[in-house]
């Protein structure tokens, strides 16, 4: 599949309901990222935590411990640079805003790199890679 006017609608689209599920895991909720990856082997994950996380389960589990941080806050993409190339979509963004811990507000302003796959005609997220953040 090409690009076009309706592919790149798509992708924005799935770059909103990446940072919805975000914000769900500020709130301790992880279902929206369980809808918004890919479930296969090959997806990985570079979170503000550091390391290397390979694999759905992987990664799944990680987002489930930082959903158990209950951070809250609000974290928006800023600068959305897109590449898209048939069923590949690579997303390059800063992500801005703030998080709590025990009610400390600390802000957050990180690079970040997502890549989704088109999959059974939907675009699912299959990396997510930030800068570290030293509070997670």
């Amino acid at each position: 599949m090409r690009k076009t006017e309706e592919s790149t609608t798509e992708v924005i689209s799935a770059v909103k309901e990446f940072y919805s599920a975000l914000h769900g895991i500020f709130e301790g909720k992880t279902g929206g990222m369980e809808s918004v990856w890919s479930h296969a082997d090959d997806v990985t994950y570079l979170g503000p935590q550091g390391g290397i996380l390979k694999g759905w389960k992987h990664v799944f589990n990680a987002w489930k411990e930082q959903a158990s941080l209950s951070l809250k806050g609000n974290i928006e993409p800023k600068d959305i640079h897109i590449i898209q190339q048939g069923d590949i979509a690579i997303i390059q963004n800063y992500e801005v805003g703030t998080n709590y811990i025990n009610g400390t507000a600390k802000s957050v302003k990180i690079r970040a790199l997502n890549i989704f796959r088109r999959e059974d005609g939907s675009w699912k997220m299959i990396s997510h890679q930030t800068d570290l953040l030293s509070f997670v």
